[in-house]
């Protein structure tokens, strides 16, 4: 598999913000580094329903979701 560069996934985080904007359980959308490549990462402020199905990447760039609280700028 190709590494994933920064410029794609910040192109994927762009698709991601699109796409899960509405969610209420989105706290933040961005970019992390998964086993050495940049992933596009999903915070929740809880998990998802059951029936929801969440996909593994965007674009082709991995999709990491992690339960979190708020995230706030310091």
């Amino acid at each position: 598999m190709t590494q994933v560069s920064l410029e794609r996934a910040q192109a994927a985080k762009k698709t991601a913000l699109k796409r899960f904007k509405n969610l209420e359980t989105v706290t933040g959308i961005g970019i992390t580094r998964v086993r050495g490549e940049y992933a596009v990462k999903l915070n929740l402020s809880q998990p998802m329903a059951d029936n929801v199905s969440m996909p593994e990447e965007i674009d082709g760039v991995p999709l990491r979701i992690e339960v979190t609280s708020t995230i706030r700028p310091r």
